[in-house]
């Protein structure tokens, strides 16, 4: 009123008095309302639902009341058209939503947990959906394991090769546990549905096995929340979110997603964990007191598989061929399967490591083929090379591709196949495939086929480097120091 009295406008007067131009327009007219009016209790506005909504809508909400506003909705609108307009579909949600509130069943009550130091450890798979992480370029498909202790947030994160499954997961806890250097009582995960799909019965109760073992030798208590009930492991499902906000600041900081190994990645990933780890550190020293010692080793941390090894110098794991060494043929190998690798045994002795490689689904095998494996037999056959149904997979690189290509077109088939297995066979005994394939590759960009002579005499011999030794002139005298030195040292000891 002051205002209005110096003559600002009256909407201009109700914005510096913090009310409305209808609150002032009301003011000002006289109409104050009084604090100790009744509140009203009647409908101001015609129910466009009458009649339908007591006699249709509620005894439908009565027997099922999972039924949904938008769902009621539409049934009814095609019988009353005039009643249920679009425009009206609002003020239905708000009537079913009050009739639940006051009618429903109740609803599923949250209860917060109090927070014991070292009590709980809690473990689950996530991947980053904003971002694709590169090796050299090529897409990693890949998880991160991600544990973390409830009371103080201590986390750990492993990069994980694959999908769920329990080498993946007892790898990561051991991992977390040996670099946290202690124990917690309890540790939960979700209901581990991804790591048993797709396996047999027998497989199933392997694996819980091995499950049940891994827990007892920690002196773990496991727990499982229920399925589809993503917030009874929410200490871990919730930190999914900052950590992989993290990771994508990082990123942007970095100005590259791409790495030169996993390995690399992973170092990465560790220096990440860290910074979040420093920031807990009081409340991580003081849960360290609480947890219980480490056994005195790790437990396995694989699954165990044995298999033959076929004439065709090759093993079947999991939908996926892999080649092997051919002395290895008719034997059979224990393998030690990991998320990233496997491990082979004869009996117990350690053979190799192969790169661990997924299908691309689980309805089609893929091939893990390394031509050094059965080179040997390639050369006393050469001609066996092009109507392999491991040919594309034999040549290691794409610029090898490119050469037998083009030695396909120049040559006679029978010149090609022994000139590629020739190169295949040179890049193995001298180990220099790279600086071979860049080779040949220049020399046939400029229209000039290296003969196989030429390469062998060229890479056959690994260049020497003499180093250059700086030699330094002792004079006469340093030799009668050290005569003298050994002289006096004799009497003393006489």
């Amino acid at each position: 009123m002051s205002a209005r009295s110096k003559g600002t406008i009256q909407i201009t007067a109700a914005a510096k008095a913090g009310i409305s131009e209808r609150s002032g327009r009301r003011i000002e007219n006289g109409n104050i309302s009084q604090g100790d009016k009744p509140i009203r209790h009647w409908r101001t506005r015609k129910d466009h639902f009458k009649g339908v909504w007591e006699n249709e809508v509620v005894p439908m909400l009565e027997q099922n009341a999972a039924l949904q506003p938008l769902t009621l909705f539409e049934h009814f609108a095609g019988k009353y058209p005039e009643k249920f307009q679009r425009s009206k579909l609002r003020t239905f949600q708000r009537k079913v939503k009050k009739w639940k509130a006051l009618n429903g069943s109740g609803k599923e009550v949250m209860f917060l947990q109090e927070k014991t130091p070292g009590r709980m450890g809690l473990s689950d798979f996530t991947k980053l959906k904003k971002v694709t992480i590169t090796i050299n370029g090529e897409p990693l498909n890949h998880l991160l394991y991600h544990f973390r202790l409830i009371y103080s947030g201590w986390c750990h994160v492993k990069v994980v090769l694959g999908g769920e499954s329990f080498a993946a997961l007892s790898e990561g806890l051991q991992d977390a546990f040996w670099r946290l250097g202690g124990v917690p009582t309890e540790h939960r995960t979700d209901s581990l549905s991804a790591a048993f799909k797709n396996l047999t019965k027998d497989a199933k109760e392997d694996v819980t096995k091995r499950y049940e073992e891994l827990f007892n030798h920690y002196g773990l208590i496991p727990t499982r929340n229920n399925r589809g009930k993503g917030h009874e492991n929410g200490g871990v499902e919730s930190p999914h979110g900052h950590l992989k906000n993290r990771i994508h600041q990082a990123l942007l900081l970095r100005n590259s997603v791409d790495f030169e190994s996993v390995s690399a990645y992973q170092r990465w990933l560790d220096i990440i964990v860290r910074d979040i780890n420093a920031r807990n550190a009081d409340k991580v020293a003081e849960e360290r007191k609480y947890l219980k010692e480490l056994p005195l080793q790790r437990t396995v941390d694989y699954t165990e598989k044995v298999v033959g090894v076929s004439t065709t110098s090759t093993i079947l794991v999991k939908r996926v061929i892999y080649t092997v060494p051919s002395r290895l043929i008719g034997e059979k190998l224990r393998l030690h399967i990991y998320h990233d690798k496997i491990e082979a045994y004869l009996g117990t002795t350690y053979v190799i490591t192969l790169p661990r490689k997924f299908s691309p689904d689980n309805n089609r095998r893929t091939r893990c083929v390394d031509y050094r494996h059965v080179i040997g037999s390639l050369e006393r056959k050469p001609q066996a090379f092009r109507y392999s149904q491991l040919r594309d997979d034999l040549l290691p690189s794409d610029t090898y591709r490119f050469i037998w290509e083009r030695l396909d077109q120049t040559l006679d088939p029978r010149a090609a196949c022994k000139t590629i297995v020739g190169i295949l066979s040179l890049a193995n005994r001298t180990d220099r495939e790279t600086e071979l394939g860049d080779y040949i590759l220049e020399k046939m960009m400029n229209n000039h086929i290296p003969a196989l002579h030429e390469l062998q005499n060229k890479f056959n011999k690994k260049e020497e480097v003499i180093p250059e030794i700086n030699m330094m002139a002792v004079s006469g005298e340093d030799y009668n120091i050290l005569l003298s030195s050994h002289s006096s040292t004799f009497v003393e000891d006489c």
